[in-house]
């Protein structure tokens, strides 16, 4: 894969902004990992030979405590293990799925100085990810199928 989607485009944004904000969301994570993290030379760990996979972890621990604030939580995370379906050459290295209380938490998050400070790991770490918001389904009766 050539191109690189680390952070939403503009229109992106403005298309999640725009959809209701006080319902439950899922977040489907997909994210594919720098051999070696990327950070801006004046950051402390330029230069620290990270692998991707460290830096998303300093992602996690400094971004972890405004996600649980604003009520958002890991409700399934896995392992890729084979593409039966897509791309060949497409990979991820880290799957979950993030549960939000509505929108306004997600953007509350995304907004908040602290959590600001750790996407700086994020961007560091990914090599190039997709972050698709989905509507859960009212009751597991519900299927794909009916």
């Amino acid at each position: 894969m050539s191109e690189s989607h680390v952070d939403p485009e503009r229109a992106q944004f403005d298309a999640f902004k725009a959809l209701p904000r006080d319902t439950v969301i899922h977040m489907l994570n997909l994210v594919r990992f720098k051999d070696k993290a990327a950070y801006p030379d004046n950051h402390p760990l330029a230069g620290q030979q990270l692998s991707g996979a460290e830096a998303y972890r300093h992602y996690g621990a400094d971004s972890g405590p405004v996600f649980e604030r604003v009520g958002g939580r890991v409700i399934w995370t896995g392992t890729m293990e084979a593409m039966l379906i897509g791309p060949d050459a497409e990979h991820w290295d880290a799957v979950f799925i993030a549960e939000y209380p509505g929108s306004g938490a997600f953007m509350e998050m995304v907004t908040d100085p602290a959590y600001r400070e750790a996407v700086i790991h994020r961007q560091a770490a990914v090599e190039t990810s997709r972050l698709i918001r989905c509507a859960p389904k009212a009751s597991r009766s519900e299927t794909v199928f009916g």
